[in-house]
């Protein structure tokens, strides 16, 4: 059959866009054949023929080429269909460009002659308007909201087998403060991050405007990039106590937000580690000193040179009667500590007056670097009560002379949870040094790592362990503070203890013996082949409480916004070692990790409505794609640690990992328009029933206004979920207030429907748990925007503080 031409001298711009076409059809064949090669799908090579032979149709002039472009459109419409159902951002990559072309192609037909050109100019034109209707409908609705049923589980118990507990069963341990206070970390050493307070609630959150904004003075330099202000602060009586970014102390009226005191106890750059950060401060009243005693009521920080500093609450004067002038070095007995290696970014834990603090020691350097030792000092004098050195537990002090404490070991970085009543403090650990490599670790390390250590408080005697991740090469550190619950069986109450991991699993332990409350599994998990890196043939799980994880990655998620990023990520997927979760380190190739080492749930943790018994957390959905390297090609790329020149104190890329065989290049997924592989939700928050264990909802947590490609903000409301560092809190006023995304925005959400309420644009990004008090009859909300350079959000200084106007606020106190 003869071809039909558009006319006789084809118009310039059909030839040129054939041409383009014509190129892309090419790439997408080439890249199609690689993919296919790898087991991947055959799409790409279909599209990539029909596209190309379009481009050369139009580049000749021939009307076959435009029914060639709406074929293809019509069948990328039914293959996505069929790979992705009705799923939105799905639709993104492998749709938009083609949609973008056909509207190009559609606006250049009718400068052509001749009926043929007119009704394939109607067809497309009808294709191209349903297709733009459904996208902008749904790219304003909510998306990717999931029911219990449609989160993994495990194959051997259901959801639906759990005890059903009361949901009114749900308290917190004695040592609560009063209602009007945050008194520490996660509000109590229970770290349920719930306030009884009301005042704010449902029906009134939409008129919470800004009270005041405090600035700490402590901002990065021009081009500084580690600066990741994650502060948390405290209220007691009237007053509000805080640490800035690089350890200054400050204490605020909490009514109007004016500075009262500031020390600084001139914490050096050089110390910074993986980023300036300081989460919070302790509060400690001493009852063995006079009421008009200096220090009688203290402010406890740990510092980024690794120091522990006392001030008096009152006045901010160092407290002289602790350690010496007011501090104690954290670094006795560690040996040789090179600046930066060794730092404290989180708040002790302060239980029947021992202060217990652990600190990170930076990852991916040395195998032997600085011990992992947890102390416990005397909150008063500063004095050293006790050590628990894992690979020495018989000292419990200082070690000998010309000894240290064991390097290496797993170490703290994060907040502990205690409790007064039972006497214990909840640590937990973090891996061994040499993180991606298990070879060289001791049993005893083997047996402590990545694991939740319940210590006396008094003596530092390990009462009981419990391990979340065995022989881990994953850096699946627990970085979040463990909650405490009191937890209903049957008809009696366990004294409970939720442990949130970066993996996602939620494990429910009786924190008096760390027995599991409910069932704990152990599940087979993929095996490695790097000579000498030990993995363990079983990973435990908790399969009666949903998980906060995405399912197992699959080539159909990966992500784009053209399908030539899709095509790239698919090739990465099929050309990686991937096995599901934990799947084993490899060399030669890359390894994919998901969930990455920053989530699951992190360092911001959980809450808990104690009333209602729902537990919310946000979590992060971020894969790596890492590699182990030989010691010869480390040395052949440069790798080194820290202390030796071009040393990085960086948590992703190169990790030399000095003293194993191997080191490792560890780093997001990502494409070079800095977008991740994997599609959306990048972060997500959920709420669920502790008496049923069953998901009452599950959203992305995070809009496109501050996101988009090459890091340039498309200003777009799209709640695209986005990744995520800082937890929620929650009220009795049925309210969620959570930042956290890297939207740069303070939520408040509906904690029964997952609905956002509210929304305040912050100066800077919001990567800290927000908190909440009373006083003066008016209940406030505070927030740090202090930015996150691992986020790319940006840097700042500011304390915000909202609260109801005046006249709501009569007569409305707490119930």
């Amino acid at each position: 059959m003869a071809l039909t031409r558009l006319r006789r001298n084809t118009h310039w711009s059909i030839s040129a866009f054939g041409g383009i076409s014509l190129v892309f059809g090419l790439a997408l064949l080439a890249g199609g054949l690689r993919l296919l090669a790898l087991g991947g799908s055959w799409y790409y090579v279909l599209a990539g023929l029909c596209l190309s032979s379009a481009g050369l149709a139009l580049a000749l002039g021939r009307i076959e080429g435009a029914w060639l472009y709406a074929g293809l459109l019509a069948g990328t419409f039914l293959w996505t269909l069929w790979e992705v159902g009705w799923d939105f951002w799905g639709f993104v990559p492998r749709l938009a460009l083609l949609l973008i072309l056909s509207i190009i192609l559609t606006l250049l037909l009718p400068r052509l002659d001749g009926a043929p050109a007119r009704r394939v100019t109607r067809t497309i034109t009808a294709a191209l308007s349903l297709c733009l209707l459904g996208a902008v409908v749904w790219a304003f609705t909510p998306h990717h909201t999931f029911r219990s049923d449609e989160m993994p589980e495990s194959p051997a118990i259901s959801l639906a087998s759990q005890v059903v507990l009361p949901p009114d069963a749900f308290i917190q341990p004695a040592d609560a403060p009063v209602d009007e206070d945050w008194a520490a970390y996660g509000r109590s050493n229970a770290a349920t991050r719930y306030s009884p307070l009301r005042q704010i609630h449902r029906e009134n959150v939409r008129q919470l405007a800004r009270a005041w904004v405090y600035r700490t003075g402590d901002m990065p330099v021009e081009g500084e990039k580690k600066w990741g202000a994650e502060t948390t602060p405290l209220k007691i009586g009237e007053r509000l106590y805080l640490c800035s970014a690089m350890n200054k102390l400050i204490a605020l009226d909490a009514a109007s937000g004016k500075e009262l005191w500031k020390y600084d106890p001139h914490v050096s750059k050089e110390h910074i580690p993986y980023t300036a950060a300081c989460r919070g401060v302790a509060f400690y009243e001493a009852p063995q000193l006079a009421a008009d005693a200096p220090c009688k009521r203290r402010i406890i920080e740990g510092t980024l040179d690794a120091r522990l500093i006392a001030v008096d609450a009152a006045d901010g004067e160092p407290c002289a009667d602790f350690g010496r002038d007011g501090q104690v070095s954290l670094t006795e007995g560690m040996g040789k500590v090179l600046p930066a290696m060794v730092a404290v970014t989180s708040p002790p834990s302060i239980i029947r007056g021992v202060a217990v603090v652990g600190h990170q020691v930076l990852d991916g350097q040395y195998r032997h670097a600085p011990s992992g030792v947890i102390r416990g000092y005397d909150a008063v004098t500063g004095e050293l009560v006790w050590a628990w050195d894992m690979l020495h537990p018989d000292r419990k002090g200082s070690p000998p002379a010309r000894e240290e404490y064991a390097r290496g070991t797993p170490n703290s970085w994060t907040i502990a949870s205690g409790d007064e009543e039972l006497g214990l403090v909840y640590v937990p650990m973090g891996n061994s040094s040499g993180d991606y490599y298990s070879g060289s670790r001791s049993d005893i390390e083997n047996r402590y790592s990545t694991s939740i250590v319940a210590l006396d408080a008094m003596t530092g005697e390990v009462r009981w362990s419990f391990q979340t991740v065995h022989l881990d090469v994953w850096d699946y550190d627990l970085g979040s503070q463990p909650t405490l619950i009191d937890f209903p069986v049957g008809e009696d109450t366990v004294p409970a203890l939720l442990v949130p991991t970066k993996q996602g699993d939620l494990y429910v332990l009786d924190r008096a013996t760390g027995e599991p409350v409910l069932p704990v599994e152990e599940w087979p998990a993929p095996r490695g082949n790097v000579p000498g890196n030990a993995l363990s043939p079983t990973q435990p799980h908790s399969p009666a409480m949903p998980v906060l994880r995405k399912p197992d990655l699959t080539e159909q998620d990966m992500w784009g916004l053209t399908p030539f990023d899709q095509l790239y990520c698919r090739i990465q997927f099929r050309a990686a070692s991937y096995d599901g979760l934990y799947t084993a380190p490899t060399l030669g190739k890359r390894w994919i990790q998901w969930p990455g080492y920053n989530g699951g749930n992190d360092w911001g943790s959980v809450a808990v409505d104690v009333e209602r018994g729902i537990l919310v957390a946000n979590y992060s959905n971020v894969p790596m794609y890492n590699q182990l390297i030989t010691r010869e090609e480390a040395e052949e790329r440069g790798l080194v640690a820290l202390g030796m020149p071009g040393g990085s104190s960086e948590s992703s890329g190169p990790q030399p990992m000095i003293g194993t065989p191997y080191g490792a290049d560890i780093a997001p997924w990502r494409l070079f328009t800095g977008m991740l592989c994997n599609d959306p939700p990048y972060g997500s928050i959920t709420a669920i029933d502790l008496s049923t264990g069953t998901v009452l909802w599950d959203v992305p947590l995070g809009t496109a206004r501050r996101n988009g490609p090459f890091g340039i903000p498309t200003y777009l409301p799209i709640n695209i979920g986005t990744p995520n560092n800082g937890g929620p809190i929650v009220t009795a006023g049925g309210l969620i207030f959570i930042a956290a995304a890297t939207d740069e925005l303070l939520r408040a959400i509906d904690i029964e429907t997952g609905k956002v309420l509210w929304t305040d644009a912050l100066p800077a990004g919001g990567q800290a748990t927000p908190m909440t008090y009373e006083v003066g009859g008016e209940q406030y909300v505070v927030v740090m925007a202090g930015g996150h350079h691992f986020m790319e959000t940006r840097s700042g200084d500011y304390l915000i503080a909202y609260k109801l106007p005046r006249g709501l606020t009569a007569g409305q106190r707490k119930e």
